[in-house]
């Protein structure tokens, strides 16, 4: 028992030499408040961005990882206020979480948008190539600044805008477009993606 207890006191005595050694102090503890402020701030642009597109049973979820991980690293930060490096490594994590969360969204593509086109010319090649690709569009003609235009509406989902814009650019180069957030339609048709593994599906007139 007493060769035990001295083992259990040496290696206690070591872990509070290592905690308060120079190396834990300006490398390890900052590069951990570091990680640990990238992760939250990255979640909390996620939960802003379900927050927005209505995601209410994801966001909640979200939320409450961010504010845990939040706490462990204010609650570090608070115990070493004279430590400049726990300070860099703080305001560094939340400009980089910020950055990586917005990249996150892009890959994750959620969400819906309207694209609104307007063109000079006959656009019934890109009407076309919009149908054919099923994608749901309304036609409209209008009067522009130089004469008759056609303006386009088509509600996409955000992960086929890059398709779309590719269609203008290659149809209609000099077309005039705009990418507007939708927080939801009611009735819309999309093009069914078959390697999505959870796809909503709704098509309508």
């Amino acid at each position: 028992a007493d060769d035990f207890d001295k083992i259990t006191q040496g290696k206690n005595m070591d872990l509070v030499g290592f905690y308060n050694s120079d190396v834990f102090k300006w490398v390890i503890l900052p590069l951990l408040i570091f990680a640990a402020r990238l992760i939250d701030v990255s979640l909390g642009t996620l939960r802003i961005i379900f927050v927005s597109h209505g995601l209410k049973y994801i966001a909640p979820l979200v939320g409450f990882v961010e504010i845990n991980i939040w706490l462990l690293a204010i609650g570090q930060i608070m115990q070493n206020l004279n430590n400049i490096a726990c300070s860099l490594a703080y305001a560094g994590g939340f400009s980089l979480g910020a950055f990586i969360g917005m990249l996150i969204e892009e890959k994750l593509s959620i969400g819906m948008v309207m694209v609104r086109i307007i063109c000079k010319h006959d656009a019934s090649e890109l009407i076309k190539s919009l149908k054919e690709s099923e994608y749901g569009v309304t036609t409209h003609d209008a009067e522009g600044i130089n004469g008759p235009v056609k303006i386009i509406f088509a509600v996409i989902r955000r992960e086929d805008l890059h398709g779309i814009l590719n269609k203008i650019h290659k149809i209609h180069p000099h077309a005039f477009y705009s990418v507007e957030d939708v927080r939801s339609v009611g009735e819309a048709m999309f093009p069914y993606h078959r390697h999505r593994l959870f796809q909503w599906h709704r098509k309508g007139k």
